[in-house]
């Protein structure tokens, strides 16, 4: 069985999907910069530090909530 969660979404083109497929974790990201990259993942572990890396508290200073609300949809997965 397939989970999916959508971790944003702007538009059509700048979005983030995670798929659950048994033991691996599937990302999507699509952007209108760099079109679409797929990320597998074997653990949750693995995701969240892909996911610190990619979405820097630093570079959110202005926008803490957008930043809170990003992660936690990476921990609901």
């Amino acid at each position: 069985m397939i989970k999916k969660h959508e971790i944003y979404k702007k538009d059509k083109w700048n979005m983030m999907t995670v798929e659950v497929q048994g033991r691996y974790i599937v990302l999507r990201e699509i952007s209108d910069q760099w079109g679409e990259e797929t990320h597998t993942f074997m653990s949750r572990p693995a995701l969240m530090q892909w996911a610190e890396t990619r979405f820097p508290k630093e570079e959110y200073e202005d926008n803490m909530d957008e930043w809170r609300r990003v992660m936690a949809a990476f921990k609901g997965v």
